[in-house]
């Protein structure tokens, strides 16, 4: 059990460097890790604002009527996009591996190939997210916005970021490496994942249907479980619904991810395609 768990943590450092090297040239990147989100947040703000102000929509949604409650709706919403959506970066990357050989070498090791889809997302998100991260829980402190039940629950809003988010990771490295529509699947996971999941809106003023297919989503249930935790003072009892059908979602991913690897690389030995049919 040590031996297989070093052998993880050596995949996960290797993983992780690898990713960096690629990403990042210059200290400009780092940079402009927190200016997109940052703009992102601000251009989204300064569009719902004035709408909130001009209309009955603070009947309906009354946190549309407090300047500093919407901005720390918002910014919740930009963390978690934030770090799905890094490793919908990540996995259309990853696929581009197949056609540098990279991808080859990698499945000639001897390493187990769901620890390469989960170490190459975590890697992305640990590099993606972290400044971000910071950003947002400064800016939520100052907003005085926070209202936290208990210390612990700060625990329960990573892992409600950080389990879901790499089981997503993994699931979209295993789909994309046997993939050949990477940028049809980047285009569709981009803007509508931020308009299914409740990113930039409240999820109840979305249609039904839109709230099903939201639903698919595990960024859906981790700003659910984000939001409810550290702006409405839920507790663990009160999220215990959301959180198990997280857990169930993510374990769900990791499950398809495995299954998508054994098919594709039993084809790959088969027909000596990375495809899946």
């Amino acid at each position: 059990m040590r031996r297989a768990l070093e052998h993880a943590l050596w995949i996960f450092a290797a993983e992780t460097l690898k990713q960096h090297r690629r990403l990042f040239g210059q200290p400009l990147v780092v940079f402009s890790m927190l200016v997109w989100p940052v703009l992102q947040l601000a251009t989204t703000y300064y569009t719902l604002r004035p709408v909130a102000t001009a209309s009955p929509a603070a009947a309906n949604w009354p946190l549309a009527d407090d300047p500093e409650r919407l901005l720390a709706f918002l910014a919740t919403g930009t963390l978690a996009y934030a770090f799905f959506f890094s490793l919908v970066q990540s996995a259309w990357h990853f696929s581009f591996e197949r056609t540098t050989g990279t991808l080859e070498l990698l499945f000639l090791t001897p390493a187990g190939r769901l620890t390469l889809m989960i170490a190459n997302g975590a890697g992305a998100l640990l590099q993606n997210a972290w400044l971000l991260t910071c950003f947002t829980v400064a800016a939520l402190t100052g907003f005085g916005a926070l209202a936290v039940s208990a210390w612990w629950m700060y625990g329960v809003v990573v892992l409600a970021l950080l389990v879901p988010a790499v089981s997503w990771g993994a699931f979209l490295n295993s789909l994309l490496v046997f993939s050949r529509d990477s940028a049809f699947l980047y285009t569709i996971l981009d803007e509508p994942l931020w308009f299914v999941s409740g990113v930039r809106l409240p999820h109840f003023a979305l249609p039904v249907a839109i709230q099903a297919v939201g639903a698919v989503f595990p960024l859906t249930g981790s700003l659910i479980a984000v939001r409810g935790a550290l702006l409405q003072g839920r507790t663990v009892t009160d999220l215990a619904p959301s959180l198990a059908a997280l857990a169930a979602l993510s374990a769900l991913l990791l499950a398809g991810a495995a299954v998508i690897l054994r098919l594709g690389e039993s084809r790959a030995r088969r027909t000596g395609r990375l495809s899946l049919a």
